[in-house]
């Protein structure tokens, strides 16, 4: 037992612990190191600094300074540093070396709206509340702080690096803004004085008659107030005041549009999937209805070990497969409450252990660049980004792979998977693994590979459904890596109703299916790295593509379009491809097993994520799987909570939605659903101003809500609300609404 005197001199002790330094003025302190990765780093710039220097850097894509602690900071309050960036070229994340688990990613945009390139910011990250969603780090053996780059790269300085011993919340009024029909949403921190509050409709006081308080179980630091007003909102300007906030809106004129339940299809329950769901609780806590091992490292994934190799995303390094055995990965996918996908590896050789590479210094020692944590692997490239040549030899990373391998493995599992994918994105081969396929693959090479395995498949696992060709984008719709003297060799038919047909024909053949669902990813196209003011508006409308053909993509795919299909500067992609279903391979389903907000961290990334969910279910996909795994508590994974999460549905038939004005989808979407005799509605507003809905045959009644974004934050927000006034219902600028009557 420790004695009440040394308990008491170890309180004592605690309570007087300093700020600890990590670099100021030069160098880092008391034993931190640089674990960075290919970023070039000045400890001691001049040219912008706090006191006499500043640490420099400039790293290539998804690089960042790492530092690391040698023991650990988990039990500090925070973090504070001065740093000077363009904010949307940069994130912050925390790290354990023990178990290599990592926080949320946090974009540095979250942090201030002050930080710039050009002079400093001092920002504080409170561990009990880590912007945007204000989730606590948690417990763990965290020792890395990493400020690392995002996909263009980052040049940014950092100074005073501190870690804090507290943080000092002071209650706050932090935002309010009003929503549905008499709702002002505030969000507060700490205890705050309700008596100090005031809110004006045109110049009118209205008075609150209840308050509800709010806070999510996994952002316990976040809170929310419904405050019911005693008149309905309307159009005009509302102001609130309460302590230093002081707001007002600009309620606009309504917006129209009806529901009709009458009309309706069924919404396929698996377009709620994700690639590599982390967890059960995730898969709960989001409703993910199907999960996906899928993406360019199971290509070469051995199941008669769990090796695999991530090719070219990583130094052509095999290693342990991330996912685990692929049997018990099944298991506990489905345990969890979600149908599970494998994808089968379909080229010639798979990875051979947990530790060989192709392209090693000592044989190739003129490369582009090397693992910065295993200097003799190189990235099968010379300085000039050609590929290495001659290739490697196979055998020095690889064992042999065919159908007889492949049905061993499949007919022994424990498990079976619901559906099987035939490898991923083989079309690009020769530059994803070059190390083992170097020769673009054609029409003909890729039609044999699937046939051969979807034979495989469908005698091993009969009740499994066969998905393919997985093609990685809009290019690779029409063509092969071979060029378009592969179309011309093919009757100058684009690829993928060339494969629906030649699909047809082979189960012709077989005397059964080889392809139950056509599988494509989707990556929208325009150029969003800015992330400023007009990306935002684009990323926003540019879900379009999905359904609208009138609608040309504001992108490369909308100039230069490269494909021999009707209306081709016009994506159009769901009614596109079900068209061509029709017209090929009549009974094929679609699946769009990978596909992007193109920005998880920011709003914007998920209030497109809400918007995509609605238009897969309103436009009939049967399967959809993100990539790959949003954090739950950021603005993608909430677009699956308002949807599916803790098990309240958004519903399993449409209900038409008409729209009076022909260009709403540029700034707002509604999707309605029924399950059973209730009426579910998600409305999206990408506007930066509020919108006001008029909403006919929206019964009168009780609602539960879920929201998250505007000026509330990124969170899980929840109540009840009574609808009765359907002709005036508000929805905040860059907000998603969930109602379903209670």
């Amino acid at each position: 037992m420790i004695p009440l005197a040394a308990l008491v001199a170890l309180f004592i002790t605690t309570l007087a612990r300093a700020d600890e330094d990590i670099y100021i003025d030069g160098a880092l302190n008391g034993g931190w190191q640089n674990w960075g990765w290919n970023t070039d780093i000045n400890w001691a710039a001049t040219d912008l600094k706090v006191g006499d220097s500043s640490i420099s850097a400039t790293s290539q894509a998804w690089s960042a300074i790492s530092l690391k602690d040698p023991t650990t900071f988990g039990s500090y309050a925070g973090l504070k540093f001065d740093i000077a960036c363009n904010p949307s070229q940069l994130q912050l994340y925390f790290q354990s070396t023990t178990d290599n688990s990592q926080s949320a990613t946090i974009p540095i945009s979250a942090l201030s709206n002050a930080i710039n390139p050009n002079s400093f910011t001092t920002v504080v990250v409170d561990f009990n509340a880590l912007p945007p969603s204000g989730a606590p780090l948690g417990p763990g053996t965290w020792d890395r702080i990493n400020w690392q780059a995002l996909g263009d790269g980052a040049t940014y300085h950092l100074d005073n690096i501190r870690l804090l011993t507290s943080i000092i919340v002071k209650p706050e009024f932090l935002s309010a803004e009003p929503i549905a029909n008499n709702i002002l949403a505030v969000t507060t921190q700490g205890t705050v004085d309700f008596q100090n509050l005031t809110v004006s409709l045109n110049n009118a006081t209205i008075s609150v008659t209840n308050i509800t308080t709010f806070s999510p179980a996994d952002t316990p630091s976040r809170t929310i107030n419904y405050l019911k007003l005693a008149s309905n909102l309307q159009p005009g300007l509302i102001k609130v005041k309460a302590g230093s906030l002081d707001v007002s809106y600009t309620l606009p004129t309504v917006q129209y549009a009806s529901i009709v339940t009458a009309v309706s299809t069924p919404i396929s329950p698996l377009i709620y999937g994700v690639n590599w769901p982390p967890s059960a609780s995730y898969i709960q806590q989001l409703g993910v209805t199907i999960s996906r091992w899928g993406g360019n490292a199971v290509t070469a994934y051995n199941p008669f070990g769990d090796f695999t190799n991530a090719a070219n995303d990583w130094f052509f390094e095999n290693r342990k497969a991330d996912g685990g055995n692929a049997d018990s990965w099944i298991a506990w996918i489905k345990a969890a409450g979600s149908q599970a996908m494998m994808t089968i590896p379909a080229l010639d050789w798979v990875a051979k252990d947990a530790t060989s590479y192709s392209y090693p210094k000592s044989i190739y020692p003129n490369q582009q660049r090397f693992d910065p944590y295993n200097a003799d692997a190189g990235n099968g490239l010379y300085p000039n980004g050609s590929y290495i040549q001659p290739p490697p030899d196979p055998n020095r990373a690889y064992v042999p792979w065919n159908t007889t391998a492949a049905k061993k493995w499949l007919t022994g599992l424990t498990n079976k998977p619901d559906f099987v994918f035939i490898d991923n994105e083989i079309e690009i081969a020769h530059s994803t693994h070059q190390d083992i396929h170097p020769q673009p693959m054609s029409y003909d090479e890729e039609l044999d590979r699937m046939v051969t395995y979807a034979k495989m498949a469908k005698e091993a696992l009969p009740n499994a459904k066969v998905a393919a060709p997985s093609s990685c984008s809009w290019w690779f719709y029409w063509t092969s890596a071979v060029g378009y003297s592969d179309n011309a060799a093919h009757w100058n038919i684009d690829f993928l109703p060339w494969f629906l047909s030649q699909m047809k024909t082979a189960s012709t053949t077989a005397g059964k299916r080889l392809l139950d669902y056509l599988d494509i990813h989707y990556y929208f196209q325009p150029d969003l790295s800015a992330n400023d003011a007009a990306a935002k508006a684009l990323r926003l409308r540019m879900t379009r593509s999905l359904w609208d053909p009138s609608y040309v993509d504001e992108s490369w795919a909308g100039s230069n379009p490269q494909n021999h299909q009707p209306n081709p500067t016009a994506i159009w992609l769901i009614p596109r491809m079900k068209q061509l279903i029709d017209i090929n391979y009549p009974g094929t389903k679609l699946s769009i097993s990978e596909w992007s907000s193109t920005a998880d961290g920011d709003i914007t990334g998920g209030l497109v994520t809400v918007d995509v969910l609605g238009l897969f279910g309103r436009y009939g996909v049967d399967v959809a799987t993100y990539w790959s795994n949003p954090d739950s508590k950021g603005p993608v994974g909430l677009a699956y909570w308002l949807y599916r999460g803790f098990g309240t549905y958004f519903g399993s038939k449409t209900a038409q939605v008409n729209f009076a004005t022909s260009n709403a989808a540029n700034t707002y979407g509604i999707y309605a659903a029924t399950e059973g005799n209730k009426l579910s509605m998600v409305i999206v507003n990408k506007d930066t101003k509020p919108l006001g809905m008029d909403l006919s045959n929206v019964p009168h009644g009780n609602y539960f809500m879920r929201h998250f974004g505007g000026a509330a934050g990124v969170a899980k927000w929840q109540t009840t609300v009574s609808i009765t006034n359907r002709q005036y219902i508000v929805v905040p600028a860059y907000t998603a609404v969930f109602l379903i009557q209670a």
